[in-house]
């Protein structure tokens, strides 16, 4: 809410008064309400519900809904000079051939100018293939040929390093789901490719790319590495370059939508060295931004990391029955990519695990069965365990013995296969299992208490929902008085 606070004190008269009557013509009078309310009476949150007579699930729609309008705006009033000027780059042609020679050339440094200023290199090399033919007796021509090659080089080099930022989170993704060594080394060599990319071109661009990766790298692949590293930039000193970036090419429109890609990375940050006052000011906006994120942002980041972070923080604050509500909001136009299965099987376990703290365990088997009867995890065996483990937990708590004994078969038989090794903490997971739904009754509090705190102990980087269950008093008091049936 305080960036949303913060962008609507920032408007100018202008642009909050076209805002304003956009909202009442089109009949949205409670978020013009609140616009006013924010930008005029300084109201806080408590006080505009009480006036506009809505509930906090209500409100949270509401602050959503605005911010996108507000967001709609200003992006319309960027994308306005900026398509003028990429018209005028297609028009270019018509202008060589029908204008003098002295018109036409300053129309082409004019539209140069224009174009340094967005920052549109791929626009330039058009421009200066025509100054330097506009040039050819000229001794300028040579430093247009010069300008030429060195913006045709740039767009290639822009080109491959998009190219890597996708490739690098499309290979995290295998990564994440296994854990493999081999991977993993795949993953450094893509950020060594990238800074390589980077280092041939003094570019701002090229430089932001290349954080998104390095800074993601550091906090969830080779974080010890970095640390040993005294060359290794500060991710601190990172942020802040890269927020310098954004604020002096404020009409760059990919800029304008990686601010939010760098505030999810702040936020990770923070929450990752445990600075959790730090990173809860970043937490409210990208939550808010949540379902854009995962729908657009996957060749940008693994964005699907976020609700993992999302997850142990609810946990943390002990508000994690509250999820399922606030996912009916937040998810009601998601739609999910069944083939970039990482993204997914995170997206389900989310889900599955917000209807379990919410003591809703039909649905949460739901989630996960209709998932494992989608997509074929062959590839990802250790995922498979995993999920079919959270699955085997709903059963349990569900009290349905005949599920929950054919599904722990199907585990027990997968662990045999793959071998116990690097997957202990799913074996005691599921020996947990076995006690809670055993005949005996004696000491069996005691007994999943004792395999909880070994449980506990674990230490999982890469998927593991089962290292996601608040193994507390009250798991233990829930497990201990299960009726099998």
């Amino acid at each position: 809410m305080a960036k949303l606070k913060n962008i609507i004190k920032q408007l100018s008269d202008k642009d909050y008064q076209a805002i304003y009557n956009s909202l009442n013509e089109s009949a949205a009078e409670k978020s013009a309400s609140l616009l006013k309310g924010i930008r005029e009476r300084s109201l806080g949150d408590n006080k505009i519900m009480e006036e506009l007579g809505v509930n906090p699930n209500a409100y949270y729609t509401l602050r959503s809904r605005l911010n996108q309008k507000i967001e709609e705006y200003l992006v319309e009033q960027m994308e306005n000079p900026r398509t003028d000027i990429l018209k005028k780059v297609a028009n270019v042609n018509d202008v060589v051939f029908t204008k003098k020679r002295a018109i036409a050339l300053a129309t082409l440094k004019k539209l140069e100018k224009e174009l340094i200023d967005y920052d549109l290199s791929s626009e330039l090399t058009v421009v200066y293939k025509y100054l330097k033919r506009l040039h050819m007796h000229s001794p300028e021509q040579f430093s247009y040929s010069q300008l030429y090659n060195k913006h045709v080089a740039f767009m290639l080099a822009t080109d491959k390093a998009e190219d890597i930022l996708a490739d690098y989170f499309k290979n995290y993704g295998d990564y994440y789901l296994t854990g493999d060594e081999t991977s993993k080394l795949g993953l450094s060599y893509l950020l060594r490719e990238l800074t390589n990319v980077s280092a041939l071109h003094d570019s701002h661009r090229l430089y932001v790319y290349k954080s998104a990766v390095n800074i993601f790298h550091r906090l969830f692949v080779d974080d010890k590495e970095s640390e040993l590293n005294q060359d290794e930039e500060a991710i601190e000193d990172i942020l802040k370059k890269v927020e310098s970036y954004f604020s002096v090419y404020t009409l760059d429109s990919i800029y304008h939508h990686l601010s939010l890609l760098f505030d999810y990375l702040k936020l990770e940050y923070y929450t990752h060295y445990q600075l959790y006052k730090k990173s809860e000011e970043f937490f409210d906006e990208v939550n808010d931004a949540v379902a854009t994120l995962l729908m657009n942002y996957p060749t940008f980041t693994f964005s699907s990391q976020l609700l993992i972070t999302k997850l142990r923080r609810s946990i943390r604050l002990k508000v994690e029955e509250t999820l399922e509500e606030e996912n009916q909001l937040q998810f009601s136009e998601y739609e999910p990519n069944p083939l970039n299965v990482p993204a997914y099987i995170t997206y389900v376990t989310y889900r599955a695990l917000s209807c379990y703290y919410a003591g809703n365990y039909d649905e949460a088997a739901k989630w996960i069965n209709n998932f494992l009867n989608e997509v074929s995890l062959k590839k990802y065996p250790l995922a498979q365990l995993e999920i079919k483990s959270v699955l085997a937990l709903q059963y349990c708590m569900m009290g349905d013995y005949d599920l929950f004994s054919q599904l722990m078969n199907s585990v027990q038989r997968q662990v045999r296969l793959m071998g116990k090794e690097n997957i202990d903490h799913v074996v005691v997971f599921n020996k947990i299992l076995k006690v809670a739904t055993s005949e005996a009754k004696k000491q069996k509090a005691d007994k999943i208490s004792v395999l909880a705190r070994k449980f506990n102990s674990s230490n999982i980087s890469v998927y593991a929902p089962t290292t996601l269950i608040r193994m507390d008093e009250k798991f233990i008091n829930d497990l201990s008085s299960v009726s099998v049936v």
